[in-house]
């Protein structure tokens, strides 16, 4: 079944529906209008690393330097690669999961492109 509603610009989630003039996503609980999805998309598409390489989902990265883990005593090591990862919005804007620690963001100013 193909559906002509867009994408959920979110988590790409193809179960979206219309409400009035407004989007919403059951899976994450997105709201968006049109025009708002066409400015998310052009705000995450400009993601760059540490170095200006352009990111996109699913790329692996390298950590520039040692990151503390907030209300943590663990410390993500300069060298770590991250792989798959999600280009969000935000000040955080890397969602990935790192081996031996787990979910967590990172800013896109401490990786470079692997």
């Amino acid at each position: 079944m193909s559906s002509s509603l867009p994408l959920c610009p979110m988590c790409k989630s193809d179960l979206t529906y219309a409400d009035g003039s407004v989007y919403i996503c059951p899976e994450c609980a997105h709201e968006w209008s049109s025009e708002s999805a066409q400015d998310l998309d052009e705000s995450v598409a400009l993601v760059k690393d540490a170095v200006g390489n352009v990111l996109q989902d699913g790329d692996t990265v390298t950590v520039v330097k040692d990151l503390k883990i907030k209300g943590s005593s663990q410390v993500v090591k300069v060298g770590t690669k991250v792989r798959n990862i999600k280009i969000t919005g935000g000040d955080h804007d890397i969602d990935c999961r790192i081996d031996g620690i787990g979910s967590m963001q990172l800013k896109s100013a401490f990786v470079k492109k692997a």
